[in-house]
């Protein structure tokens, strides 16, 4: 299936529509409180103590990942379940509290494998016969605009009485509402299948990088060295400011937000009006480096500057590594090489590395020729899958559209 761009979006009632609570939809189509569609269950509650390396499944919102199931990260507790807290095939799980409150909403629709699972206290279940087409709109703006509503500034939960509250557009036939769900699951395989392909190149690059920048110190090729990342540059402290230096406008300070998959984004910006000094402003080929975070799994992921990167500044939360060497040292530290060094570092409960600690990292260090053979190899790969990543939000993009067309009427499919 190839997707395609959606039509325009119109603003003005053309016949054979209505204006409803939810925005314009078909004549023929209904608004439905989801308390008349189904029921919302309220989750487990354990403790500590039921927590167990084996028994039951208890579903929670690390078990959801761009809409998906994932198991990565488990809990599992020996205890009598009650019965309304077992998922069914075809249940929709929902996030309804968290400490993030862009969290709040997620979910994923239970397959047969997961059945007879269990799900938290900071989860719920919608259960309805409609659940194929109510799981794409809790992705729609439709659910989350109304999320959005009941949570207000401050409350990261939804409670059922919320969820039951919710209304969504409801093509009038069972015929209709398969062919909406059908469509959007298709998109979603295509997405899925993208997805999959980037994770199986990331994989061939890190083994890639495994082989070509020589991990074992005891068996360095031939004119290879060992450096610390202190002799061949310097590693530079970021820029300490105040809530009073915060501006709409001023000089980018580059923090923990703004490096992704090893890429800058800038999609949560912070400026600062104030005087910054020589050695904080930003240079072509520059690392930035996070070395201070809540989460201690993003201790060390960086970014290559450049662009609108270079002339800025950055957070004290993130480090600077400066080197004319950067273009290799940077594929190092996407590598486990550094990544060990910051664990053993790091220790067991320090969320920080200091600059210290980076300056004395040791490094294979090739020859120049060496160096810019193994970066042109790994950059290809990288351009690859960055191709690859783009392709991925032009389709996340045009399914939006897609949603925004299809559980709305302004497309119909019979």
């Amino acid at each position: 299936m190839e997707l395609r761009e959606g039509l325009p979006v119109r603003n003005e009632v053309k016949a054979g529509y209505k204006n409803t609570e939810v925005g314009v939809i078909p004549e023929d189509w209904e608004v439905k409180f989801l308390s008349q569609l189904g029921e919302n269950l309220i989750g487990l509650t354990y403790s500590p103590k039921d927590v167990k390396e084996y028994g039951h499944l208890v579903l929670r919102s690390s078990n959801i990942q761009n809409n998906k199931l994932a198991f990565e990260n488990n809990v599992f507790v020996e205890m009598e379940l009650p019965q309304r807290v077992i998922v069914k095939e075809n249940d929709i799980l929902i996030c309804v509290r968290n400490g993030s409150k862009n969290l709040i909403g997620k979910c994923a629709l239970i397959d047969k494998k997961t059945e007879g699972s269990a799900f938290g206290a900071f989860m719920s279940v919608y259960r309805t016969d409609y659940s194929n087409y109510i799981f794409h709109q809790f992705q729609s703006n439709i659910i989350q605009k109304q999320i959005d509503e009941v949570m207000g500034a401050t409350i990261n939960q939804l409670t059922n009485k919320d969820l039951a509250t919710f209304q969504i557009p409801l093509p009038p036939t069972k015929t209709e509402q398969t062919c909406i769900a059908t469509v959007l699951s298709d998109a979603d395989a295509l997405i899925n299948s993208l997805e999959k392909l980037i994770a199986k190149k990331r994989n061939i690059k890190q083994g890639a990088m495994q082989k070509l920048l020589q991990p074992n110190p005891d068996s360095y090729r031939e004119g290879w060295e060992v450096k610390k990342l202190g002799e061949i540059g310097e590693c530079i402290i970021g820029l300490t400011y105040t809530p009073e230096n915060v501006k709409e406008s001023g000089t980018l300070v580059l923090r923990s937000s703004n490096v992704q998959n090893n890429i800058l984004k800038y999609e949560d910006n912070v400026y600062v009006d104030s005087k910054i000094p020589e050695k904080l402003i930003t240079r072509e080929n520059d690392i930035l480096i996070c070395v201070r975070n809540g989460s201690r799994n993003l201790i060390g992921k960086c970014a290559l500057l450049n662009g609108r990167a270079i002339g800025e500044t950055f957070g004290a939360f993130m480090s600077v590594y400066r080197s004319e060497f950067n273009g290799f040292v940077f594929l190092l530290f996407q590598s486990e090489i550094i990544k060990r060094q910051i664990d053993e570092h790091l220790g067991a409960t320090i969320n920080q590395i200091t600059n210290k600690s980076l300056n004395s990292f040791e490094i294979p260090f090739p020859s120049i020729e060496e160096q810019t053979r193994i970066a042109t190899i790994l950059s290809d790969m990288d351009a690859e899958i960055q191709a690859l990543e783009t392709k991925l939000e032009k389709y996340r993009k045009i399914k939006l559209g897609m949603m925004q067309n299809l559980l709305t009427g302004k497309i119909r499919l019979v």
